[in-house]
């Protein structure tokens, strides 16, 4: 077999790539990656394979991914199918029992088993887990208020089954871990009153990754990172930053819960939490492996 040059160029580049992971596979090695995975990238068939490859390559090179999926635009799209209508609230939608019945037949059903079948196809074992299973997740029903403009008294906003975790217990997702297998969790979990309740997935992936003592937390989002005012991405950040970037109006809208979600990560023990782009191909495997990384990480006290 003859090499062009071109051809050497490009294996040369592989070879180099691979020498500048080596140390953080040693770095990583026996580590829990909590990853959240949602947005666009859980919607193209393309990206969604491609997820599940570089998932099972962090698995044989000793990372242990531990995934939390969302699924809103899918829950919206079988509720318009059922004619059912839902409102939103704060980024909240208010799901009624209906709702959170089909809410979960979409989640733990069908976007939990598709993950967990691109996860297997590629040569991973996985397994489909919700917040309901073995008691991982417990659930509290959460409260709203907001001030009436007219007399400035606080109103509560009922928003239906909607919850956050209370408590969590992360056996099943260790004895997992220590079997090989990766779970795929689906945001449902089961209330103290026998309700069945609907998590934000960053809220759960957050304080899952704080459970588990992760040294990663990933975000995967529908945006680079963290950007500047310029539009240029912020790659590392801390506490300070982060209340410094909200203050000036730097950090405002959508990203504000995201980056919240990662500071309460940090602040339960995880080392670093990544803000990330899951349109990009390969973009943990490039945040994970590379010096420059690919999102905006928000470290810990801990060496990230």
């Amino acid at each position: 077999m003859i090499i062009v040059k071109n051809q050497k160029e490009k294996l040369q580049k592989k070879a180099a790539t691979l020498v500048e992971a080596l140390p953080y596979m040693r770095k990583y090695n026996g580590e829990i990656f909590v990853i959240k995975y949602g947005g666009h990238a859980m919607g193209d068939a393309k990206l969604a394979r491609q997820f599940a490859a570089d998932v099972t390559l962090l698995q044989q090179v000793g990372i242990n991914p531990v995934i939390v999926h969302g699924g809103g635009p899918q829950i919206g799209e079988m509720l318009n199918r059922l004619a059912i209508k839902s409102e939103f609230i704060d980024g909240l939608r208010v799901t009624s029992k209906a709702t959170v019945e089909i809410a979960e037949m979409v989640l733990s059903g069908s976007i939990c088993k598709s993950i967990v079948a691109d996860l297997n196809a590629v040569g991973a074992r996985a397994i489909g887990l919700s917040g309901k299973d073995s008691s991982l997740v417990m659930a509290k029903k959460i409260q709203r208020s907001k001030p009436d403009p007219d007399s400035n008294i606080e109103n509560v906003i009922d928003l239906g089954f909607v919850g956050e975790p209370s408590v969590i217990d992360p056996t099943i997702l260790t004895q997992s871990i220590a079997n090989g297998i990766i779970p795929v969790i689906s945001p449902i979990a089961l209330g103290e009153d026998g309700n069945t309740y609907n998590i934000n997935a960053d809220t759960m992936a957050g304080a899952i990754a704080g459970a588990l003592g992760a040294r990663r937390f990933v975000l995967l989002t529908d945006v680079p990172g963290v950007l500047n005012k310029d539009g240029d991405m912020l790659t590392e950040l801390t506490e300070d930053d982060v209340a410094a970037l909200k203050a000036d109006g730097t950090i405002t809208g959508g990203m504000i819960p995201k980056v919240e979600t990662c500071l309460h990560a940090v602040q339960q023990g995880v080392r670093g939490a990544v803000i990330l782009d899951g349109r990009v191909t390969h973009a943990i495997l490039l945040e994970i492996f590379t010096e420059s990384g690919a999102g905006t990480l928000i470290r810990g006290q801990a060496p990230a």
